[in-house]
């Protein structure tokens, strides 16, 4: 079963809890208190080990996307067409699971609660695999250039999010810088470093980043297989920025 299919059904959000598994089982009909009782969960419960916590990685990256992008598609004070069809498109929702997706992107977007619940639970269950995070703060940025142009206040959205991710700012200039651009002429930004950056040094960040964002290694920490396309699109991205510097540079 493909995550979409898994996130309405079944258990799958009475093993997450906190605001996630509300909205999950909300969206699904299920009686979330009670079933939350039974399942003897608390805000950001994790499973004890094994595939049981992964299952609910995939969930909870999945809802988290879902409900952190109907918040902040309505941030400029409006949620177009192109964003939602931009979601669709680069998540591979099947024809079979829109329904389901839409009624839970409605939901999150019409709640009188804020965003910042659902993404320090987000935070919480990632806390020791930040490129997961970097990942879902990717396909925030994704959602709200999807009409042509990042808004101020999503810009100011995305960059609150990140501070509830643990990210600092040099951190979220590089998220940001390899989605929408930095300085044409200075590849840097998206590698985290500096012109002065020595050429040792330069590499090492370089083999890191790839090293953290390889799509195969974000899918073990979590990252459902759908959201692939994003994480392929970020490893192109640094390798870019690489290649440009190593031009630049004569290296080899």
């Amino acid at each position: 079963m493909s995550i979409w299919g898994a996130l309405i059904g079944g258990a799958a959000g009475f093993a997450i809890g906190g605001p996630l598994g509300a909205l999950l089982g909300a969206a699904a009909g299920h009686a979330v208190e009670r079933a939350g009782q039974e399942a003897g969960l608390i805000e950001g419960a994790r499973p004890a080990s094994g595939p049981e916590r992964d299952n609910t990685r995939h969930i909870a990256f999945t809802i988290g996307v879902i409900a952190l992008g109907a918040k902040m598609a309505k941030a400029d004070g409006r949620v177009t067409r192109d964003e939602v069809d931009a979601f669709k498109r680069v998540f591979k929702v099947p024809p079979s699971e829109t329904h389901n997706v839409a009624r839970v992107f409605n939901m999150a977007r019409q709640d009188s609660a804020g965003y910042e619940p659902y993404a320090r639970q987000i935070a919480g269950l990632f806390n020791d695999r930040p490129a997961v995070l970097e990942e879902l703060l990717l396909c925030l940025f994704y959602i709200a250039k999807a009409d042509g142009k990042i808004h101020a206040d999503e810009l100011a959205y995305l960059k609150n999010v990140a501070t509830i991710f643990g990210f600092d700012d040099a951190t979220f200039d590089r998220i940001r810088a390899s989605e929408i651009g930095a300085d044409p002429d200075d590849p840097y930004t998206a590698l985290g470093v500096t012109r002065d950056t020595d050429d040792e040094s330069l590499k090492k960040a370089y083999h890191e980043l790839v090293r953290e964002h390889h799509p195969d290694r974000l899918v073990a920490q979590g990252m459902p297989a759908e959201f692939v396309e994003v994480a392929d699109r970020r490893l192109a991205a640094i390798n870019a920025a690489y290649d440009r510097i190593r031009a630049e540079r004569g290296l080899k």
